[in-house]
């Protein structure tokens, strides 16, 4: 039986997300994944990106990591996006890219992958489920399969959310946070073996 084939996407300004997508990588390898880390091109000017030095520094830490292609998500069996929220939604960079697969879609080739989605927020209700839920609506018009990690682990419950890992800034990456985005990453890896099963 071959490895499911995982794609981990992310956007990441400041770094958090790109340490959410990195925990959730290294679950997935656990749970037997081959992994693909990916990030989402950046379209702001670059002297937005120079302007800040948190931003930049972290544009600088990430230059290595290969940027997502549609070629990634024909590979994949499944998907799992991590991206900030803005203003209760998807950031354009990761709505820009999503706005390019117009043609996979029609085409049906994003159906019928497992997909699940993390975000982060500067505080506990800035709008978090908003843009995973709003994610989600892209998948379902995709014909992809959710898998929301629900309330399947009893570290969840410490989180609050069956949607989705979602971090508030400043928090620290804890055990617990860990285990949760573990347990979301190994239950994708899950359902999408069953799916392709």
């Amino acid at each position: 039986m071959s490895k499911t084939k995982l794609a981990v996407i992310f956007y990441s300004t400041y770094g958090t997300n790109h340490q959410m997508a990195e925990i959730a990588a290294e679950a997935a390898r656990a749970a037997g994944a081959e992994v693909r880390l990916l990030r989402v091109t950046e379209t702001a000017p670059q002297a937005v990106v120079d302007g800040q030095d948190a931003w930049k520094a972290q544009a600088e830490k990430t230059s290595d990591i290969p940027e997502v292609s549609h070629d990634d998500l024909l590979w994949a069996d499944a998907y799992l996006f991590s991206a900030p929220t803005r203003y209760g939604s998807a950031p354009s960079q990761l709505r820009a890219f999503i706005d390019t697969l117009g043609g996979l879609w029609s085409q049906g080739k994003l159906a019928n992958k497992a997909v699940s989605a993390m975000t982060s927020a500067s505080t506990a209700h800035g709008g978090q489920e908003a843009t995973i839920l709003g994610l989600y609506t892209t998948f379902m018009h995709w014909g992809a399969v959710i898998v929301a990690p629900g309330y399947t682990d009893a570290e969840i419950f410490k989180t609050g959310n069956p949607y989705g890992y979602s971090h508030t800034q400043g928090a620290p990456f804890d055990e617990s946070v860990r285990k949760v985005i573990g347990h979301q990453a190994a239950r994708l890896v899950d359902m999408a073996g069953k799916i392709a099963g």
